[in-house]
């Protein structure tokens, strides 16, 4: 058994089933440290033979994306580049900004980040069922398709529930392509899973081993498996990860480790369902991303209750409300 090197979206796309997440622990941008670290990272990582490069407004490099593309020389068809936009006042704005800068042709698959709109200028969020909600996001994003024809090929959701997908499809016109969201052993989406394999919704893990010191790759299970594949601990859950059927867009600046997620392995049917029960002992059925100011507010992200409104069907610890290392 060989694990696929790829998957097929709804629209006939193909997304490597490893690819590179750009969020660098803060917010980059020009002139900073994460800026110049990204620049390297994107370089190393097409070296090391990445394809797949996810990004979003909200993290502040995508110039710093687009830059290290446009600097390998290679064709703009040898990879494919995820951007997301978490502001959905000005829809048809934010996607020509993103566009200008990447400095690319075109944007493989533009994400809405969050059912919920952020206006980073002003701080100024919306409620559940606030205008515009994400239904009336999705629509205008279906008419990018058509106004922006050519310059962007697939559109999809990030953070969705089962119950906010069920919502967003009842007026949808086009199946979002792909729903990325956090999932790792402590975290496997059963649920979301299954319904999105139901609905032809291709799922990407974020945070696929945890984020910064995760506690899953200090499992004493993940270590042994390690040991008998031959393998990196997180070679081991990226592993878990692809052959559950999603892609995984882990991040890494260091060039070993980024060859190391790349270097796959299929794990027997009796490790895969030993790694994904890890969720079930108490206590670890939970998010382990550090939403910072999100949390400022217990039981909420951004705002928003965690289950009855995201409706997600994990725990999120508050992890340290003035943290800037925030996940968006």
């Amino acid at each position: 058994m060989t694990l696929s090197s790829s998957f097929t979206l709804n629209t006939g796309a193909q997304l490597a089933s490893v690819g590179l997440g750009c969020w660098m622990g803060v917010p980059a941008g020009k002139g900073t440290a994460a800026n110049a670290e990204t620049l390297t990272m994107v370089k190393n990582a097409l070296e090391a033979g990445y394809t797949h490069f996810d990004t979003a407004a909200g993290y502040g490099n995508e110039e710093a994306v687009g830059q290290a593309l446009r600097d390998s020389g290679k064709p703009r068809s040898s990879f494919f580049v995820t951007t997301k936009v978490i502001n959905h006042v000005d829809l048809e704005r934010e996607f020509d900004k993103s566009l200008e800068r990447l400095g690319i042709e075109y944007i493989d698959l533009y994400l809405m980040h969050w059912p919920l709109h952020m206006d980073f200028a002003t701080g100024k969020m919306n409620g559940p069922g606030e205008s515009p909600t994400f239904s009336e996001t999705w629509a205008r994003m279906e008419k990018l398709l058509e106004t922006r024809a050519g310059k962007v090929k697939q559109i999809g959701v990030s953070n969705f529930s089962v119950k906010n997908l069920e919502i967003l499809l009842k007026s949808a016109k086009v199946v979002p392509a792909v729903n990325q969201v956090e999932a790792h052993p402590y975290c496997p989406q059963d649920p979301l899973r299954e319904y999105c394999a139901e609905k032809g919704i291709h799922l990407t893990a974020y945070c696929p081993v945890g984020q910064y010191n995760s506690p899953i790759l200090e499992e004493p299970l993940v270590k042994d498996l390690a040991a008998k594949y031959g393998k990196a601990p997180g070679t081991i859950l990226l592993s878990w990860g692809v052959q559950r059927g999603f892609s995984v867009v882990p991040k890494s600046s260091n060039p070993g480790r980024l060859s190391a997620n790349l270097d796959l392995v299929p794990l027997s049917a009796q490790d895969l369902a030993s790694i994904s029960a890890l969720h079930t002992q108490p206590g670890k059925h939970q998010s382990l991303c550090d939403y910072g100011p999100g949390l400022a507010v217990p039981g909420k992200v951004w705002g928003w209750r965690v289950k009855e409104d995201l409706g997600w069907e994990y725990d999120v610890p508050s992890k340290g409300e003035n943290n800037a290392s925030f996940r968006l």
